[in-house]
Parts: C-alpha cells; structure tokens; sequence
C-alpha cells in the first residue's frame, strides 16, 4: 500500500508505458519515501537493480555495481578498471535480454558519483551514445543528495543537460497524509497530537513507521530521542553526511537560522557565521532550498522585499532546540517537560512553519484556490518605548484586492482573544499598512488549533481557520 504519492506513482507507471526510452530521475530529502516509491510501481520487476555505497571509494563503488551485474546475469565478471567499462558491461548484458520493457534503477546515484572518478562522464556516454534510442529501456535513477542532481543534471550544461525525461520531486507527507498514514499504521492520535508529532517529525514516512501504537506521543518521543541509544538521537549527523558534501558547512548555516525566529538575510548568514560572499555560498543556499531544509521567504516594507531564509525542517529546528548539547540524561525528558516554557516557544516557532508550508490548505479554507497570490512575512523592530514593532507571520497579497495578515497562533484549547492581544493584532494591522502603503482591504487572519472563543474583540477579525482546515485536502490517498 502506498499513501499519497498518487500524481508520482501516475508519473511512473507513464515512464514503464511509453514507447520510447525513458531517463526518470526520483529525488527529495532523505527517508522520504523514494526507493519505496520505485519498488512499489515496477513491483520489484527490475532488469537491473543497485544502490551506491556512502562514503565508499571508487574502487568500492564499482566492485559493488560489477557484483550487482553478476548477479543479475548470472556470469562471474571482473571488476571493470572505470566507469565507462562497467557501463559497456551493463550495456551488454540489456542487450542480451529479450524483454518488452527493460526497468534499470539506480538507487543512491549521487552517492557513485565520487571525486575524479568521471562517473557523470560515463553516465552520459551510456545514456547519449545508447540508452536514448533504445525504446525498451527504462533507466530510474534515485538519490537523497537532492543538491547534486541540481548541480550534474538540471542546472549543468554538460552532456546530461535536459537529457532526463522526467523529474519526480518527492515531498514530506501533509498533515492529512500523516493522518492517514497513522490510520493504516493503526496509530491513534488526536489532530492535536499529529500536528505535534509532525513539528518534530515532519512528514518524514521513515520516522513516521518508528512510532509504537502502543505508547503515548510524549513516550514515542522519549524512546526515538532520548533513551540510551536511541533511534533518532544522532540522526542529525547522517542526514547531513548523506545531502552534502562538506556537511559541516552546511550545518553552521542551518544552525544560525535555528536561533532566529523570523529568518536571516543573506549578509546575516554571513556575519554570523564568519563567510565571506561568493558563489559557493549562495550554492549551498539554493541546496538546503532543493533539500527542503530551508525556505525563502520574502519581507515586505514600505521601500524595499527583502529576501530572508528561515528554517522549515522540523527535526533540524527539534535537533537545536533539544538534543544538540543535551546532557541530562533524562529517559523521559520530553515526558517531564510538557508544560514548560521552552517546549510553549517551540511549539509557537513549528506551528508558524507548519501553516507556511500548508498554504494550499489556508488559500482554500479563504476560497481563494484560484485566485494569483504573493506570500511574504513582515518585520518592524522597535524604534523607542513608545513604538513597540511588530512581526507578522505570514502575510497573502491576493490578485482580488484583499490582503490577509495571518497570525499563527499553537493552544491547547480555544483561543480567546482579550483586550491586550486585540490590540497586539490591531498594532500589527497598522504597522503593516504604515508600511506598505497598501491601498488594498487588509483581513486579519488568525490561525490557531482549536479556533476562537466568544469575546468582544472577535471583530477584529475577518476570518478564522482552525487546525482542522489544515487537514481539509484529500487526494486519493490510498493507492494499491
């Protein structure tokens, strides 16, 4: 059984159906669900199956492809001297086979790829000098390292430029497909409970099935994080290893945006973390983006949009928060510390990432699914005791004349909005307009689990969308 992946799975079954030959790359951050997705759609019917080793060199590299070849032809073979053999040994071995449809999947590619060892090179010559005209080949290649597809394939002007045929960007589960993973893995949780488990699980399906239906939220997060030896304590390291070369790089990015709230700007990134300006910087930026680690968003002021990047990986913001330097040694740390200030903070910062990344969900809830939008956030510090600033989460610039000021708001029960925070949002709302000059109508939105209590403040807001709205869309999820 899959959950989701409906347009992705249609995508592939195409690429087996085709009359010509096919070159489909599946890629997406890693434990998303990739190698499943192929084994699930070819059932396993493969002319040719292998993944790459990490960190292996390329003598390992292609010992473990020459004995994945032998394997399948049935022949002992010697380890070819380059890639340009072993692919004239793949080649050979298609040839021989007398099939309508001939699937060869490459699981882990980027991982192959490895330094002065021309593997793109002999890739492109099996593709462009064969593979392209031979209508029964249906060539799948996967791969976590997102960044690397972007830089050898999509982005290169090299001999695999524009070759591919199809490109399948896997993405994290929604909220309603967590929902409806759990109902298949017979897990029960509430909606609260789901959203709290996706802010620090995302909709990763590989940490998803590590959860025991037979305990608690806060139990199944004490065992994955915090007992001896956990699951998922130093999961961190190897997602990093796995996306990137020179990973640690990349984690002084991720964890200077994971101390503020509302983003850095390109030159913050940098002062921070002692970098000076240059292309590689901004690559490894357009690589966390591709890698879904971070999002950019774009502040919204009176003279100029400001582009600034924040941080949208639910385990990177869980990590920094409450593993990295965590030395209590507290089995039941997560259990002990449900109401405390620190977890109240988080739960704030991951609810705002959470409706930034359901905006289909929100513009729906608006009934604005057809209408062009523009999605910014905006910031005004404090000038002085009399101006207070103002932040606002998410803001949508509507085609239709209307801007929605969204305030994202994590409670446990329903929320009731007294004076002081009526007039919080009212000072938000004039801030904004101060700002932007906006001649459109400006709606107050507010965003929050349970929806709103009665009060007298209540029409200082336009429109109200509850968590249940966050889980409203259903496409076909169950697929056999």
């Amino acid at each position: 059984m899959l959950i989701g992946r409906k347009k992705e799975l249609e995508s592939l079954n195409n690429a087996y159906n085709s009359s010509r030959a096919e070159f489909v790359i599946v890629y997406g951050r890693r434990r998303v669900g990739k190698t499943y997705l192929v084994q699930q759609a070819f059932n396993g019917n493969f002319a040719f199956r292998v993944t790459g080793l990490f960190k292996k060199n390329k003598r390992r590299q292609l010992e473990n492809f020459t004995n994945a070849l032998a394997e399948y032809s049935g022949y002992d073979m010697d380890i070819p001297k380059d890639w340009y053999e072993a692919f004239r040994l793949l080649k050979k071995y298609l040839q021989s086979l007398d099939l309508e449809r001939k699937v060869v999947f490459i699981d882990e590619l980027p991982w192959m790829a490895t330094a002065k060892s021309d593997f793109v090179g002999a890739l492109e010559s099996f593709w462009n000098g064969w593979g392209a005209n031979e209508d029964s080949l249906k060539l799948i290649v996967c791969g976590s390292a997102s960044s690397w597809f972007s830089e050898n394939v999509f982005n290169d002007k090299g001999g695999l430029f524009n070759r591919d045929t199809m490109r399948i960007y896997l993405k994290a589960f929604s909220l309603r497909e967590t929902e409806d993973f759990f109902v298949y893995q017979g897990i029960t949780l509430s909606r609260y409970e789901i959203i709290e488990c996706y802010m620090i699980l995302g909709g990763i399906p590989y940490y998803l099935r590590k959860l025991n239906k037979s305990l608690s939220l806060s139990q199944n997060i004490d065992m994955l994080f915090f007992h001896p030896k956990a699951l998922l304590f130093d999961e961190f390291t190897h997602l990093y290893d796995a996306l990137f070369n020179k990973s640690e790089d990349y984690v002084r990015i991720v964890q200077a945006l994971s101390a503020k709230r509302s983003g850095l700007t390109q030159k913050e990134i940098l002062a921070n973390i002692g970098m000076q300006q240059s292309g590689n910087f901004s690559k490894m930026l357009d690589n966390l983006i591709v890698s879904d680690i971070i999002s950019k968003i774009t502040t919204y002021g009176a003279r100029q949009k400001e582009e600034r990047y924040v941080l949208t990986d639910f385990y990177t913001i869980f990590y920094f928060r409450f593993i990295k330097g965590n030395n209590s040694m507290d089995s039941a740390f997560w259990t002990n510390r449900l109401d405390s200030p620190s977890l109240d903070a988080w739960r704030g910062l991951s609810f705002e990432r959470v409706c930034l990344l359901h905006l289909n969900e929100i513009k729906a809830k608006l009934g604005i699914t057809g209408v062009a939008t523009e999605t910014y956030s905006f910031e005004k510090k404090s000038c002085g005791e009399n101006d207070k600033g103002a932040q606002i989460d998410l803001i949508i610039d509507r085609r239709d004349q209307i801007i929605n000021v969204c305030e994202c708001k994590y409670s446990r029960n329903v929320f009731t909005i007294d004076k002081n925070y009526h007039n919080t949002l009212k000072n938000k709302v004039d801030k904004f307009k101060e700002f932007s000059k906006t001649r459109k109508a400006v709606h107050t939105t507010m965003i929050t689990t349970f929806g709103l209590g009665n009060s007298m403040y209540d029409n200082s807001v336009e429109s109200v969308i509850t968590a249940d709205d966050l889980f409203a869309i259903n496409s076909n999820l169950y697929l056999k």
